[in-house]
């Protein structure tokens, strides 16, 4: 008797783990699937992902382009910021203006706004343009230092 008392027991104890089994596995899975903001820039994996113009690899860290579209949220990468002026231009893009864009800063490589950043024309970057982002007028050193707008005027002009 004290067998199948035992036995018994053992099984309920096993249903139960197996009842709790999927309610484990799916907190897990919803538990792995952090939402984040759209608004912010998206996870760069360096040497994989794709300039989306050059098509070159991105892997020069301080200089990085993180442009998202505000009406579909998508992010699009680039590995210098004259390529993502560009990319606006040639792709024929009617929300540039609007666009959230994020470069990478010179100093310490974190995200910052592009459109408020301050550039250093002196520097060489991946695709030539020479324009590096700071956070602020100071931190660009002293040499020439413009802003966005300025930037963007040069990159148009320059053309490739």
């Amino acid at each position: 008797m004290r067998r199948s008392s035992g036995f018994v027991a053992g099984r309920r104890r096993l249903a139960g783990l197996l009842l709790l089994l999927p309610v484990l596995a799916g907190s897990l899975f919803l538990g792995g699937c952090e939402k984040r903001d759209w608004k912010e820039p998206a996870k760069m994996h360096w040497d994989r992902d794709m300039c989306e113009r050059c098509k070159m690899a991105i892997s020069e860290r301080k200089y990085a382009v993180d442009v998202i579209d505000p009406k579909t949220h998508k992010h699009y990468r680039f590995d210098d910021i004259g390529c993502a002026i560009l990319w606006f231009k040639e792709e024929g893009h009617d929300w540039g203006d609007r666009a959230i864009i994020w470069v990478k800063e010179g100093k310490s490589g974190a995200w910052i706004d592009a459109k408020e950043a301050w550039y250093s024309t002196d520097k060489v970057t991946p695709m030539g343009f020479g324009f590096t982002a700071y956070r602020s007028r100071e931190d660009a050193g002293s040499g020439e230092v413009i802003d966005f707008d300025e930037v963007r005027r040069r990159v148009l002009k320059r053309g490739r």
